[in-house]
């Protein structure tokens, strides 16, 4: 789970800089489209918390597999409607749509991420 810090922040800066651009795709019409910088900044936050706390490095990255769950939930809606364009229904805004789907597919990379390392960690303890 040694890299899983590092990922975190990674993925934190990925969702503030796709919130800013959502935000700025839609126009700044609604603070709605900075909900990925939002989630964004908890990331980054946890991973640097995992990074300074050896003892609390599971803690955290426990909170960040969970953020990214609650992350994908509240994205995936964007992935079926651009699924959804593919078939050629394109979604009422297109730009939130595309910045949901981005959003769920990077918590979805994360949690596949951080169920591998999890399982690796366990393979190592035995």
């Amino acid at each position: 789970m040694n890299n899983m810090p590092k990922l975190s922040i990674s993925v934190g800066i990925i969702l503030v800089v796709l919130g800013l651009i959502s935000y700025v795709a839609t126009g700044a019409a609604s603070a709605t489209a900075l909900i990925p910088s939002f989630f964004g900044i908890v990331f980054a936050i946890l991973g640097l918390w995992a990074q300074k706390s050896e003892s609390m490095r599971k803690h955290a990255m426990h909170a960040a597999l969970l953020l990214a769950i609650l992350g994908l939930g509240g994205s995936f809606s964007g992935l079926i409607a651009m699924i959804g364009a593919i078939t050629g229904d394109m979604p009422e805004r297109p730009a939130a749509a595309i910045g949901q789907a981005l959003m769920a597919i990077v918590c979805f990379a994360f949690i596949a991420a951080g169920i591998k390392s999890f399982i690796n960690a366990r393979k190592n303890r035995a």
